[in-house]
């Protein structure tokens, strides 16, 4: 928790991080103005956005402070990168949406959300290689990994896929990139870690969380 804020380590990771968050909400953005589907979060926000007037962007800052507040109880500890998280990624998106074009025709829907799911998974393998802490939602994820003992794919695809049917109900975009950004994003995210985490600092906390989980249960 202390190398999360207080580490004088943290000062050159910081750039990778900012890129990345920004990165990642400009990969939302291309995603909205390309009109094919959303992931699952995104599509969660725009549906809540449409039902108050909203912004996307400002729907995903504001459920992202009641999210953290669910960290508690399930054991997790937020970062300064999970802070970040919260604010820069939904303004990257208002910004995203309000400055990029809506997609005219298929082809360049198509390019465009090709281009949005590439630049999330390199804003996730930016922020992620920092290790400044995890975004709310991925910490929920591993809240209910550690609390209930579900593995994470499970605790990730039931989270997802309730957001996912909330966010269909509630008017958000469902389509070919929602099914695009399931089956491309952690490919995606795995790749360009590796490219931004070279020496491994990522892989070897996890191995260490791991090991401790396991020994926790014997």
């Amino acid at each position: 928790m202390r190398e999360r804020w207080l580490s004088r380590s943290i000062l050159p990771r910081l750039p990778g991080l900012l890129v990345g968050l920004v990165a990642f909400g400009l990969g939302i953005a291309l995603m909205v103005q390309a009109g094919l589907g959303l992931g699952p979060w995104e599509a969660f926000h725009q549906g809540i956005g449409r039902l108050t007037g909203q912004e996307l962007g400002t729907i995903s800052v504001i459920l992202g402070l009641p999210i953290l507040v669910l960290w508690w109880p399930l054991g997790e500890r937020p970062g300064i990168g999970t802070l970040l998280n919260v604010v820069l990624i939904g303004a990257a998106t208002n910004v995203g949406v309000a400055v990029l074009p809506l997609a005219v025709g298929v082809p360049e829907q198509i390019l465009m959300m090709l281009a949005g799911v590439v630049t999330i998974g390199i804003g996730s393998g930016l922020y992620l290689g920092a290790d400044l802490g995890p975004g709310p939602r991925d910490g929920l994820m591993t809240g209910f990994h550690h609390r209930f003992g579900w593995s994470i794919r499970r605790s990730r695809t039931l989270i997802e896929l309730s957001v996912l049917v909330a966010g269909y109900l509630l008017g958000g975009t469902i389509g070919i990139g929602t099914v695009v950004f399931a089956l491309g994003i952690g490919p995606l995210v795995q790749l360009f870690l590796g490219i931004f985490d070279r020496d491994g600092r990522v892989a070897r906390r996890r191995a260490v969380t791991l090991e401790a989980d396991i020994t926790g249960a014997e």
